[in-house]
């Protein structure tokens, strides 16, 4: 009956233990969402021709959405295709992005901003070229579907919809990501 009783106890305690880590991730993203909306009604309130889209956890805050009445309508980009465009992403700490949490970037005047100690950088500082598909991390592929040329704004969502619980390269595990992006081109293959 002790033996029963222990195992009971232990079993308890775990699960209280994996309830509190539970509710504790869900505090962090819950603090992550609120700075994300406080990014973007800073954004929009400065810019009122700004445009928020939400897909599945990711917010893609377009500036100056005015882009169809200069150039006609323009193609979006649609899964699996690949776009080509320029960069910086951001861990989100707080309500606004800070060049201090900058954690890659193709734009050497982001970087130099930035700080980075820049050496060879003529490989690293160049148009960049994705497919719109699952092989990048969810709030971004989430995120980038629907852009258009000439496109430029941000991609943000928590951690949940980010590395989650992994830590990768310079990105904390659980970081809210901010990517600021200008879309060159939409290509076809």
């Amino acid at each position: 009956m002790k033996r029963s009783t222990l195992i009971l106890s232990c079993l308890l305690a775990l699960g209280l233990a994996a309830s509190c880590v539970k509710q504790s991730l869900q505090s962090t993203y819950d603090k992550q969402t609120s700075y994300i909306d406080n990014f973007v009604a800073t954004q929009m309130k400065a810019d009122s021709t700004a445009t928020l889209v939400r897909n599945g956890g990711s917010y893609r805050l377009t500036l100056a959405d005015t882009l169809d009445r200069v150039f006609g309508e323009r193609d979006s980009l649609k899964e699996g295709q690949r776009v080509s465009l320029w960069y910086a992403c951001f861990t989100l700490t707080g309500n606004s992005i800070a060049t201090s949490n900058l954690v890659a970037t193709n734009v050497r005047e982001v970087a130099e901003m930035a700080k980075w100690k820049l050496a060879d950088s003529t490989n690293i500082f160049h148009l960049d070229t994705i497919r719109a598909d699952k092989s990048l991390v969810e709030g971004l592929y989430k995120g980038i579907q629907g852009v258009q040329q000439f496109d430029h704004g941000y991609i943000l969502f928590t951690g949940e919809y980010g590395f989650g619980n992994m830590a990768r390269g310079t990105i904390p595990a659980r970081s809210a990501l901010v990517y600021q992006f200008i879309i060159d081109e939409i290509l076809d293959d």
